[in-house]
């Protein structure tokens, strides 16, 4: 896939779909890549990968690439839930970027993890809970960064 009709798939997809930024859908291309390269590593061979794979796969890619800012970072680009990363890989078969088996399904996509749970929870000190983090970020909507946060910059080991 070359990344200048790649390009142009997501200026064709941004015209029609107005939902996710175009940064959602070149992570998304990247994920793509890592559950790919991931799946060649654990089987031999390089073979298609289902939903639930990719959907893991782009989890694991946007905490490795981002980290503690995965989360605030696909808010911003749009992409809430499971099912919103597939509706763009739906777009991303519609334009011939992303191939498709009969049995692949946007239901494929849907709710394998809660997005906080997944991008925030590896990051919160012990101690604090995903709820405790979620209401002090209702509370203080507008911060300005000058308050502590409840995120701690890397995963805590769940061991």
């Amino acid at each position: 896939m070359q990344a200048l009709r790649f390009d142009t798939a997501v200026e064709n997809i941004l015209e029609r779909e107005k939902r996710f930024d175009a940064g959602a859908y070149f992570l998304l291309k990247e994920a793509l890549d890592f559950t790919l390269k991931r799946t060649r590593e654990e089987g031999g061979e390089e073979r298609h990968v289902s939903g639930k794979e990719l959907i893991h796969g782009f989890r694991d890619h946007a905490l490795q690439e981002f980290g503690p800012m995965a989360f605030t970072l696909l808010r911003e680009w749009g992409v809430h839930t499971c099912s919103d990363a597939g509706d763009m890989v739906f777009e991303l078969i519609e334009e011939g970027m992303f191939g498709k088996q009969d049995s692949d399904t946007r239901e494929n996509f849907a709710d394998h993890y809660d997005f906080a749970e997944a991008f925030l929870l590896p990051y919160l000190p012990q101690g604090v809970s995903l709820e405790r983090a979620q209401a002090a970020d209702r509370e203080n909507p507008g911060s300005d960064g000058n308050l502590e946060s409840p995120v701690s910059p890397a995963p805590q080991d769940a061991s």
